[in-house]
This record gives structure tokens, C-alpha cells and sequence, in this order.
């Protein structure tokens, strides 16, 4: 079970990078996460309190955190779920995100991604959306931490969609060639 994590704060490009890989190779997915609250609906599982309140009492609450008037939240039963179908891409902000992700499947293996912009490029970006939060967006874009620990990382004002996307995919099959058995790879179908 592999899966990638691109980290980075708002408008660094993880939704057109994740989109990009998926153009690349279909088995890479969008991890919807769980979002109670309002705001934008694509990419995201729509759910309610009390919903979320179970997960929290079974202890499937891998990472939740709180944004734009609305909580999000990656739970165990629905990554495990997307591991098991593909190389799911999960989209992360914060850095003990990062290492709460990477440690709630046992077995799983994660290539972890830092995509950063400049802010003025990550302001434009925003601005472009027209989501209206553009203040709330770049408050958050300043308290994202660097994540210099990562696997790899990208300067998406220096490289288009489709060149991150190659080079991510570049690495998680070179990962892929060191782990996974030979009868598992040879049965792989190619890129």
C-alpha cells in the first residue's frame, strides 16, 4: 500500500498537482476528506456532527483540524479504504499532519511532498478562485511551516502541473522498483 502526501499551504497547487498525476496514472486518487461545515463541496466528503463524533469515539480520527468555518478531517476507515484502491493523494497543511497520516495505516508507505509557490504567486492564485476568503487563505499560506523533511520538494511557480506530476510519479515508482517484490512488478501495468 503506497500513498502520496502533498503538503503545502494554500494555492501551492496540491488540487491541479493531484489532477495532473491523475492525467499520468489513474491510479492515483484525490483522498476526499471528511468536512463538516460550509464552503466548497468538490473533493470533499460532506458530512454532518454527528457523524464525525462517532469516528472521534471509535478512534478513527487520524488528523482533524479547523479552517475557513469548517472542520476537516482524515479518518482511518476511509484512508485504509483508499489505499487498498490505488495511490491515494492527500492533501495536508500542517506538519503534524504530515506524521499523523504516515503513521495511521500499518504497512502503508508514504512519499511525502512539499509544494510551495511565493506568496505574491499564491495571493494571485487566490484571488483567481474567487472564493472571497482571500485575507483567512493568506493568513493560513503564513502560518504553513516549511517541511524540509520531505521526500521531495517542488516550486510549482518553477515547474508546470504536468512536470511536478512527472517528477512525483518518477520517485514513487523508483520507490515501488526497491520495494515491491519483481512478480508484483512485472504484473504492474506500465504508465
Amino acid at each position: 500500500m503506497r500513498g502520496v502526501i502533498l503538503y503545502g499551504p494554500p494555492a501551492a497547487g496540491k488540487d491541479t498537482v493531484t489532477t495532473a498525476l491523475h492525467d499520468l496514472d489513474n491510479r492515483y486518487q484525490l483522498y476526499a476528506r471528511l468536512k463538516v461545515g460550509p464552503g466548497r463541496t468538490s473533493g470533499y466528503r460532506i458530512s454532518d456532527e454527528s457523524a464525525l463524533e462517532a469516528l472521534r469515539r471509535s478512534g478513527d480520527v487520524v488528523w482533524e483540524n479547523q479552517r475557513y468555518g469548517a472542520r476537516y478531517v482524515v479518518d482511518r476507515p476511509s484512508l485504509v479504504t483508499s489505499l487498498s484502491a490505488g495511490v491515494p493523494v492527500v492533501h495536508l497543511g500542517q506538519r503534524q499532519a504530515v506524521a499523523a497520516v504516515a503513521a495511521a495505516v500499518a504497512g502503508a508507505c508514504w512519499y511525502v511532498v512539499y509544494l510551495w509557490c511565493a506568496r505574491e504567486l499564491a495571493e494571485q492564485r487566490i484571488i483567481a478562485r474567487r472564493t472571497g476568503d482571500t485575507d483567512a487563505r493568506l493568513r493560513a499560506w503564513d502560518a504553513t511551516e516549511p517541511l524540509p523533511e520531505a521526500d521531495l520538494t517542488i516550486n510549482t511557480g518553477d515547474l508546470s502541473p504536468r512536470e511536478a506530476a512527472e517528477r512525483i510519479h518518477r520517485h514513487v515508482l523508483a520507490e515501488d522498483a526497491a520495494d515491491v517484490p519483481q512478480v508484483r512488478r512485472s504484473s504492474a501495468s506500465s504508465p
